[in-house]
């Protein structure tokens, strides 16, 4: 978009302040391309209150193997949604590149702390911009507290939970697969539960846990660790104790462990299940006994053809975005790892659902010490995670708490009347 002459002019004068903002989690989004920068536009005001004052964001995207935002989410609903606090273009301007000799590493990289507080931005970050004009933030996530003033929380809710909407592309097929799936939970009138399973290659190999064990999963976890983080594991003075790691709850769940805690929970094997997950580790053995005890177990590579799939296959974030609309719709969401997928969906479906959706979020600890008890029995074992489900089920609404996050807690920020605007209504496609 075209910035008008009454701004370009506005911004030649000193009141016209721009930063640079990278890696764009103050929209949030697991699924944000890591090269998205945003551009601010700042006026001479405090800066908790200059968020909502903000007049232009730049949204500038690398090809370079990733995602652009335009491929994950729907830029027209977004800039349109955001019009009356932010306006968008697509580029840099180049009347304020030219300052810098249109290219960007000349422009200054202001390097802040992780979860600073608005105060810093206004006493530290505002007077260098006033100095500069023009400053880059970078990186930018998790670069502002969680308790931020009203003002700032209520661009947040807007942004996430409202101007954020997937491609039409994806929104389609996720629709088609939550059809799907409701299809294939026919008996239990198109009620189905999601399981989100982080059991990677990656991910089992960054947990430093012993699995199978033996040569062959050392061999196979050492080589993934060093093209993955050379160098990490193997610091002289490192010292990896995967037991400690297990009973402290870290320990990635595996496909068996999963079956076995659904199922003692009261899950059925007529119980339907959408499998959320990149490829499973060793996924023709560590599946099977899931496959066996839950055979109506289904993934987007089940639910969607070859032909369906290809134009997001080789694309990591488009397929997690598939995966995410169809875990939002689902009637119970099983979490089995940390991480920002299962922060993030809990704290939509929450938005979406009144302040309440059914999850279940197990105590890994608790698990290992079940599991790895070899006198335990299966009427015991299933008591205890009876008791497991019953907890997550009790909790209903959660409020935010201090230091919590607004996008897994929208709860009251979020939720309340006064902090939403008068045409606000939920995204039911992200």
């Amino acid at each position: 978009m075209r910035l008008t002459k009454y701004l370009r002019d506005e911004l030649a004068h000193s009141t016209g302040l721009w930063a640079a903002l990278g890696a764009g989690q103050l929209i949030y989004s697991f699924l944000l391309n890591r090269c998205l920068c945003l551009l601010f536009r700042l006026l001479k005001v405090k800066f908790y209150t200059t968020v909502i004052l903000v007049t232009q964001i730049c949204l500038l995207m690398s090809s370079f193997g990733y995602s652009k935002f335009r491929d994950i989410y729907d830029e027209e609903h977004f800039v349109k949604r955001l019009q009356n606090d932010v306006r968008v273009v697509n580029k840099v301007p180049d009347f304020v590149m030219e300052r810098f000799g249109h290219n960007l590493s000349n422009v200054f990289n202001f390097k802040i702390k992780a979860w600073s507080s608005s105060k810093y931005y206004e006493d530290v970050v505002l007077p260098k911009l006033v100095e500069e004009r023009f400053i880059r933030i970078s990186p930018f996530a998790n670069r502002l507290s969680f308790d931020a003033p009203p003002v700032v929380q209520r661009l947040r809710c807007l942004v996430n939970f409202e101007a954020l909407k997937f491609s039409n592309p994806i929104a389609t097929l996720s629709e088609t697969l939550i059809s799907r799936m409701r299809e294939k939970s026919a008996e239990s009138n198109g009620k189905y539960i999601a399981v989100h399973l982080r059991f990677e290659e990656d991910m089992v190999a960054f947990s430093c846990c012993v699995y199978d064990g033996g040569d062959g999963e050392k061999k196979e976890m050492d080589v993934a660790r060093e093209i993955g983080w050379r160098g990490k594991f193997t610091k002289r003075g490192k010292v990896i104790r995967p037991g400690v790691i297990r009973m402290n709850g870290k320990c990635p769940l595996t496909p068996l462990e999963v079956g076995l805690m659904l199922r003692g929970m009261g899950f059925n094997n007529k119980t339907a299940i959408y499998l959320a997950s990149g490829k499973i580790y060793r996924s023709e053995k560590t599946m099977a006994p899931l496959l066996e005890m839950f055979p109506l177990l289904q993934t987007k590579e089940t639910l969607a053809s070859d032909e369906e799939l290809a134009p997001f296959k080789n694309f990591s974030s488009r397929m997690a975005a598939i995966d995410y609309s169809v875990c939002t719709y689902s009637e119970v969401f099983v979490t089995t790892q940390g991480g920002n997928f299962p922060h993030f969906l809990m704290g939509h479906r929450r938005y979406l659902y009144g302040g309440h959706s059914k999850t279940i979020k197990p105590d890994k600890r608790r698990l290992a010490i079940l599991f790895d008890n070899p006198r335990i029995g299966w009427k015991s074992l299933k008591r205890h995670l009876l008791n497991m489900r019953a907890h997550s089920d009790a909790k209903g609404v959660e409020m935010k708490r201090p230091n919590e996050s607004i996008y897994t807690f929208p709860c009251p920020d979020c939720m309340c009347r006064l902090n939403k605007t008068t045409h606000s209504k939920p995204i039911h496609t992200r």
